[in-house]
């Protein structure tokens, strides 16, 4: 009977802390610069889980290593729900396969908690770029290799495995510059220090919409409604090509069962709230939440999928 009682115990306990959660204040660590999708998405839920949980919420930005340092920190932290992680799931998965010493293992150190959103990466040039659209820039491409610097937002992260892609399928070459983000990325290109950006489509459509980037297509399967006059990439010319930036929240592995379940009710309730749906999908994000058991299975299956695209691509760190 001692082991009965001692996992009956157990659970009992794990019920009653999921039960007293929140009771102090909650971080959510975003891994790259203010202004990138993770952090939009952030500032989103962050004031919205303190209005219903009464605790405060802080955003904090901790950038470095394309993500690879905030990662690192909430997967050291204290597995008590207290420190969340907000970041782009494809620059998580892919560190695996790009850095060959990470100080932490993305597929045993973190408890995926939900889904938040999908935005297709949108291709967009700097306004003096002489192309209006993909095969122009293809054909610009392949007269000038290596010449045009492609902006993204680190090494090895999902906008530069999207170039990546797309230059294997079109037969270019260009040259990658990292940043600290997809922030930093768009206002360099913006300031014409890059001329090609491969974005999320929530932090690139403001500066598209405002002219100061020219989109030449979308990475989706179907138009954007939001830029329905702008043909996909695949209508031309890349057949098949599709690339996005998914975002989720993760917690440190061992966070209580109850507590996961506890915060991914409430951010699910949030991000499918009317007011925040519309504002997201204004920006061109799509709310796409799954449950944490979901999520999981998600979270394994992208991180199989990028490794070959790594491996073909030859992206590493030293």
């Amino acid at each position: 009977m001692k082991p009965f009682v001692a996992a009956f115990a157990f659970l009992v306990s794990q019920l009653a802390f999921g039960q007293a959660y929140p009771n102090k204040p909650i971080r959510i660590i975003v891994p790259y610069a203010a202004g990138g999708t993770s952090d939009i998405l952030a500032r989103q839920i962050g004031p919205k889980l303190s209005e219903a949980w009464g605790q405060p919420v802080v955003i904090e930005n901790k950038t470095g290593a394309n993500g690879n340092v905030g990662a690192d920190f909430v997967a050291k932290s204290a597995p008590d729900g207290y420190t969340l992680l907000i970041t782009d799931l494809g620059g998580l998965v892919i560190s695996a396969s790009v850095y060959p010493q990470l100080p932490f293992n993305p597929a045993q150190d973190f408890t995926p908690v939900v889904m938040v959103s999908y935005s297709p990466h949108v291709l967009a040039v700097h306004p003096s770029v002489p192309v209006k659209d993909v095969k122009e820039l293809i054909a610009m491409a392949k007269a000038n290799p290596d010449k045009l610097n492609f902006a993204i937002s680190g090494i090895g992260g999902a906008p530069q495995l999207a170039g990546i892609e797309f230059a294997q399928r079109a037969g270019v070459k260009w040259t990658y510059i990292p940043y600290k983000g997809g922030s930093q990325a768009i206002q360099d290109t913006i300031g014409g220090q890059a001329q090609v950006l491969m974005n999320g489509m929530l932090a690139t459509l403001p500066h598209v919409q405002s002219g100061k980037l020219k989109v030449l297509g979308v990475s989706k399967a179907t138009r954007v409604p939001l830029l329905a006059n702008v043909p996909t990439i695949a209508e031309q010319g890349v057949k098949g090509f599709e690339s996005g930036t998914w975002q989720g929240m993760l917690m440190p592995a061992g966070t209580p069962p109850a507590v996961i379940a506890k915060l991914a009710a409430e951010v699910t309730r949030i991000i499918r709230s009317p007011e925040v749906r519309e504002r997201l999908v204004s920006q061109g994000a799509e709310v796409y939440t799954m449950s944490p058991t979901e999520f999981a299975s998600f979270f394994e299956r992208e991180r199989k999928n990028w490794a070959s695209v790594v491996a073909q691509g030859g992206v590493k760190i030293e």
